[in-house]
């Protein structure tokens, strides 16, 4: 499937007031200049929800755990115990240190990380995944389309997390290991004020995304009574 032909199946299925999907992947050069970002490197991004490109490198993004998540660079030593003494999110830095070994990410081969508004890019050429930024209604036609050719227990999933993390490294681990696995994030109280107060994020790898637009166009979300009032509220 083309680039055109999903945003025309997308807008039939989620409404003409669906916002567009971020693609995100890895490149040897940006495809746009980014100043740099202080803090959580989500406010950034919503210039390329406006369509306007942005491209995250190491001298963009002026987080160290948003530098970590993104592959660019190791786990700073501070890490752990800021985000267990300070932030609180976890018991103990040693459960920080185990929760980031047990991601298995690794570094990035390329310098540029590139996020971009679907209706600005010709191909998938190069994407690790797609970021959707999800109501709960969106969210259940995001879900569905999930589960519906996937029996599997965590078809769909939700892990502690980052915005950064639940988002990108896992999306990209997921892609390369050809996974079916898709992610609810931006549960972070961190990320919470760089995004609307009913978003979450939905990520799809492109591993797995090929495999739901072939099948896209056979679930409920293009004949079914119960969807239709879904996507009408979330037209209105």
């Amino acid at each position: 499937m083309n680039v055109q032909e999903f945003i025309q199946n997308y807008r039939e299925a989620f409404g003409s007031q669906a916002p567009l999907p971020l693609l995100f992947g890895y490149n040897d050069t940006p495809i746009a200049t980014t100043s740099k970002i202080g803090g959580c490197f989500f406010k950034g991004l919503d210039e390329a929800r406006k369509g306007v490109p942005v491209s995250l490198s190491t001298e963009v993004i002026g987080c160290g755990g948003g530098k970590l998540y993104t592959g660019f660079s190791d786990m700073p030593e501070r890490v752990p115990k800021f985000v267990s003494l300070t932030e609180k999110y976890k018991k103990t830095p040693e459960m920080v240190a185990d929760y980031v070994e047990g991601l298995h990410m690794k570094r990035a081969d390329k310098p540029y990380l590139n996020f971009v508004r679907a209706d600005k890019v010709d191909s998938f050429d190069g994407i690790e995944g797609l970021l959707f930024y999800a109501t709960p209604d969106m969210l259940s036609g995001l879900c569905g389309w999930a589960f519906f050719d996937n029996n599997e227990p965590d078809a769909v999933v939700s892990l502690f997390g980052s915005g950064c993390s639940t988002v990108v490294s896992m999306t990209v681990v997921e892609n390369a290991q050809g996974g079916h696995r898709c992610f609810l994030g931006l549960f972070d109280p961190s990320v919470r004020p760089f995004v609307g107060r009913d978003e979450l994020s939905f990520t799809i790898p492109f591993s797995r995304f090929v495999t739901m637009t072939e099948t896209m166009k056979e679930c409920f979300l293009f004949d079914s009574h119960a969807w239709k009032k879904v996507k009408a509220r979330m037209e209105e």
